[in-house]
């Protein structure tokens, strides 16, 4: 299918072809009839892209902050080649369409196949043939509303949640600042609540139109200030909605000067925001930012997970936004006819872009993105880039997922290895699948995992959020491939035990990536213990920092939590350092903010083994960032040993002899891991013993049970059995 993205770091805006984006239980797919391109915001990001490193670093300082977290943590060269890939990557342009409804998930109730739907969204309702949009953020069209019209929704939904958050009532007046396509918009709303609008822009046609709206215009040659004295009887305006977008801090002072004392503003657009005290002091102003489209935005529980707000208590969610704003066109009380200048075919997106550029020299307001009405979803979802066949020495090998961890880190140490051939790559979305894929030079571009189980391929390396890692390792290991697969492995014993039961009946091999075993570090620490063969204890501390509960990681159906997701390494690491199986395992809890055993994140983890060692693990997430991440210790035989963050390690042997190893940079073991991975599945010497995979793993999932029934708990493989059975 054909998707406009736009490359960050060079601001390059271009058609790309890249597979269906792939359909999920709370969304809905989308064949595309029109999208709207946002002059403002899309201009904006065209922009930043266009500016040099440095520009970007003005424009984006919060960003600028978390790369200097990152090379902290993790070093220069790994953060320049995240940045890389980041700035590389492409971005999806447009979050406003209306489309006709191909397919809905399994959790979707109230639409089918056929209805006509407005979506909303960055990153979902994208200018694209196709796009797999969460149920809230799609409504039903009425009749008597046209596709063209529909596809204003978002923006109409923009504008009204500000109106909400102004709180209009009859005979008031406002002012709206600045006449784009929101502005227009808020001047019809406010004029069908009964409201007198006052509307300026500096662009003399914009006020013009809004005056066809309704509205009392005010150009910039105007005095705005002594404009809205005299049509408020020199009260002032009941209240000022800012729809500007500007650096400038004009638009915030002049409110405070034209607002009337208790009045209120509502700041819709990106404007800067130095209020001045005495203005909004005296008069007692109130000053809301509003929330793009409503209730719900930037919330993944509502957004993503698909759960709506009691009505009772979120009257108007962005859904009910979208809803109502649609119910108005229907009705005829907004005209957005008039608000389209420019029409184009998705081929034709090149020059649309031209136009909100300037290129073209056109005043332009609303531009329209059309579509093949012919297009159709295919069967294949795939697009292919080329045909040469896999070396026969070599690996074919696939990818599912091609987020951060993938792209910042796998794949280029995997591209370091000869052996290793790209077949197939396939994501949710698509639009990175392409990139990606023609970046590492892989054959195709899937649209879901069995579209990577050509014969081309041997192995399948699955990089996806953890919910899809049980059933996406069976599917792969059902075709009798080898697979690789991003901790944790499964998120509960009954999805280990599927994955055990599709394991017993396939060619395959089955690896997880626990890096930290093959870390240098780790291997000089394993030596220096080499000719200790009673117990030994082990310490792992982890300050693992803070992630907010909206992180999708935190999700118990998407994430798991994090001790499923990251401390699962540490289980694995305290197996290889005292050479044994866990036996048991008993977890405790802070008391934290109320949370549940399975997101808790301020944890002890006690572990015993076969051979008589014990291993503590303190997991928190409430240290000091200024303190290391990970620190291990070992003792036994008489010895010890310090491993501080994989950049050093210090071994003790006698009161006085000690030896110390110093890495340049902080290496966890990813690369001497994919190695030693490849060179297995080549050889059929699997590189981690299967028994050694779901011990650590079962250990990771009854660690959390532990914490539910607050006692140490038995880790067998007949936990992996189906009930009944020997």
């Amino acid at each position: 299918m054909k998707q406009v993205v736009q490359t960050l770091k060079t601001g390059v805006v271009e058609v790309v072809d890249v597979p269906v984006p792939t359909l999920h239980d709370s969304f809905v797919l989308v064949q595309t009839k029109k999208s709207l391109i946002s002059a403002g915001t899309e201009k904006t990001k065209i922009d930043i892209g266009k500016k040099n490193l440095l520009q970007k670093a003005k424009a984006r300082p919060d960003l600028v902050r978390q790369v200097l977290q990152k090379v902290k943590s993790v070093g220069l060269t790994k953060t320049i080649q995240m940045v890389k890939t980041r700035l590389g990557a492409p971005n999806p342009l447009g979050y406003s369409l209306a489309g006709e409804v191909i397919a809905v998930g399994g959790l979707v109730q109230g639409l089918k196949p056929g209805d006509r739907v407005a979506c909303a969204g960055a990153g979902y309702a994208n200018h694209a043939e196709f796009n797999s949009i969460p149920k809230n953020l799609v409504s039903q069209i009425p009749k008597g509303v046209s596709d063209e019209e529909a596809a204003f929704t978002t923006m109409g939904a923009i504008a009204l949640q500000g109106i909400r958050l102004a709180d209009p009532k009859l005979g008031e007046t406002f002012l709206v600042l600045g006449l784009g396509l929101v502005g227009q918009l808020t001047v019809q709303m406010l004029k069908a609540n009964g409201c007198n609008v006052i509307g300026y822009d500096l662009v003399r046609n914009k006020v013009d139109l809004a005056e066809e709206y309704g509205a009392i215009g005010v150009s910039g040659k105007t005095d705005l200030v002594q404009a809205c004295r005299a049509l408020t009887k020199e009260r002032g305006v009941d209240g000022v909605i800012v729809c500007a977008g500007t650096s400038s801090n004009t638009p915030i002072e002049q409110c405070g000067v034209v607002t009337r004392e208790k009045g209120r503003v509502v700041v819709v657009g990106a404007v800067r925001m130095d209020i001045p005290r005495e203005d909004y002091f005296k008069k007692e102003i109130s000053v809301v930012i509003s929330r793009s489209y409503g209730p719900g935005r930037y919330d993944p529980f509502y957004e993503e997970s698909g759960n709506d707000y009691p009505i009772g208590f979120v009257r108007f969610t962005e859904q009910r936004n979208m809803e109502s704003f649609l119910d108005l066109l229907a009705q005829k009380k907004i005209d957005v006819t008039k608000l389209i200048t420019h029409r184009f075919m998705i081929d034709e997106a090149l020059e649309a872009y031209s136009v909100i550029e300037g290129k073209t020299k056109e005043p332009y307001l609303g531009i329209i993105m059309d579509y093949d009405a012919n297009v159709s979803v295919e069967t294949d979802h795939s697009v292919r880039r080329h045909f040469q066949n896999v070396e026969n020495d070599a690996l074919g090998l696939s990818l599912f997922g091609a987020g951060n961890y993938a792209t910042g880190t796998l794949l280029p140490l995997l591209r370091e290895i000869d052996l290793v051939d790209f077949v197939g790559i396939a994501t949710a979305t698509g639009k990175s699948a392409q990139n990606v894929g023609g970046k590492y030079n892989f054959r195709f571009c899937g649209g879901d995992i069995d579209s990577l189980l050509s014969p081309e391929a041997n192995a399948v390396m699955v990089t996806t959020r953890h919910d899809t890692h049980a059933s996406s390792v069976r599917r792969i290991l059902e075709a009798n491939k080898s697979v690789y697969v991003e901790k944790p492995l499964a998120m509960t014993v009954a999805e280990l035990s599927g994955i055990h039961k599709s394991y017993q009946n396939s060619e395959g091999q089955l690896m997880v990536g626990y890096n930290r075993r093959y870390s240098p570090l780790t291997i000089y620490i394993q030596d220096h213990f080499k000719d200790v063969y009673g117990p030994k204890i082990v310490n792992i501390r982890v300050n693992a920092g803070f992630i907010p509960d909206t992180h999708w990681i935190q999700d118990p159906k998407k994430g798991g939590g994090r001790i499923i997701g990251e401390a699962c390494h540490f289980i694995d690491l305290a197996m290889a350092l005292v050479g044994a199986k866990p036996i048991s395992v008993y977890s405790a809890a802070t008391a934290k903010d109320n949370k549940s055993p399975l997101l808790n994140d301020n944890v002890i983890i006690s572990v015993t083994f076969d051979n008589g060692s014990i291993a503590s693990i303190v997991y928190t997430a409430d240290g000091s960032k200024a303190m290391s991440k990970e620190l291990v210790e070992v003792f036994g035989g008489g010895k010890s040993a310090v491993l501080n963050d994989f950049k050093d390690a210090i071994c003790f042997s006698s009161a006085t002899k000690r030896s110390q190893k110093k890495l340049r940079s902080q290496d966890k073991g990813q690369r001497n891991m994919l190695n030693s991975w490849v060179n297995g599945v080549l050889s059929g010497t699997p590189v981690l013993d299967y028994e050694s995979i779901m011990f650590s793993s079962l250990a990771t999932v009854l660690a959390v049970e532990s914490l539910t029934v607050g006692m140490p708990l038995e880790i067998d493989m007949k936990l992996l059995e189906p009930a009944g059975e020997e």
